[in-house]
C-alpha cells in the first residue's frame, strides 16, 4: 500500500514538474495600455486599433435601455456607462492585462488605472460608482466575488445608476439567455 502511494506520489511530481517547465516556457501575455485613440462600444468594451478588448467580470448598462431618474427625466442607460468608462480612460494612464478571450474573440482584460499615484482597479472604480455591474456566469454567480461587494454597497448607497430605476443589465441577459433556450 505504501509503494502504491509513494508511485502515485512520483508520478503526480513528475507530471506537476513537467506542467511547471511548460508553463515557464509559455509566453505571458504582457500588459497593454489603453491609447488615448481607442474607440469605446460599451461600458465595458472598446476597440484600440485591430483588437477588442472587453473588462473582465464587469457588465456596463446595455446601450438602448433607459434609467428613469427621480424627477421622471430618462436617460440612455448604457450610454451613461459609456461616459464613465470615457471619463476614467481620458482621465488617467490605464494599462490592462490580458487574461483570457470572449467568444466573439474580445480579449478579456483586468485594467489598472493611475490617478493621484495611486493605482485603482478600472472595474472597481465603475461598480462602485454605480456605472457598472458585477458580471455573472450562465447561472448567475459572479464571475468576481469583490465585484459583487463593490455592486452591493453601491446599490446600498444608491450610488450613480442605482439612484435611478432601471433593468439590471445582468438580468436582462439571463432573461435573453433563457427565451434563446426554450
Amino acid at each position: 500500500m505504501k509503494q502504491a502511494r509513494f508511485a502515485v506520489l512520483a508520478t503526480f511530481s513528475m507530471c506537476a514538474s513537467a506542467q511547471a517547465q511548460d508553463a515557464t516556457n509559455s509566453r505571458v501575455p504582457t500588459p497593454v495600455a489603453v491609447s488615448k485613440s481607442a474607440q469605446l462600444l460599451t461600458g465595458d468594451t472598446w476597440r484600440d486599433g485591430d483588437q477588442l478588448f472587453r473588462l473582465y467580470g464587469v457588465q456596463s448598462c446595455l446601450r438602448g435601455t433607459s434609467a428613469e431618474e427621480p424627477n421622471g427625466n430618462k436617460i440612455d442607460c448604457g450610454n451613461t456607462s459609456l461616459a464613465h468608462l470615457a471619463a476614467l480612460f481620458d482621465s488617467a494612464a490605464v494599462s490592462c492585462q490580458p487574461i483570457g478571450y470572449a467568444l466573439d474573440k474580445a480579449v478579456f482584460v483586468v485594467c489598472g488605472a493611475q490617478l493621484n499615484g495611486e493605482t485603482i482597479d478600472v472595474g472597481t472604480a465603475l461598480i462602485a460608482t454605480g456605472y457598472a455591474f458585477a458580471a455573472t456566469t450562465a447561472k448567475g454567480k459572479a464571475v468576481n466575488e469583490n465585484y459583487l461587494v463593490a455592486e452591493i454597497n453601491a446599490k446600498m448607497k444608491r450610488t450613480g445608476l442605482w439612484g435611478t430605476t432601471f433593468q439590471h443589465p445582468v438580468q436582462l441577459l439571463l432573461n435573453k439567455r433563457s427565451e434563446i433556450q426554450q
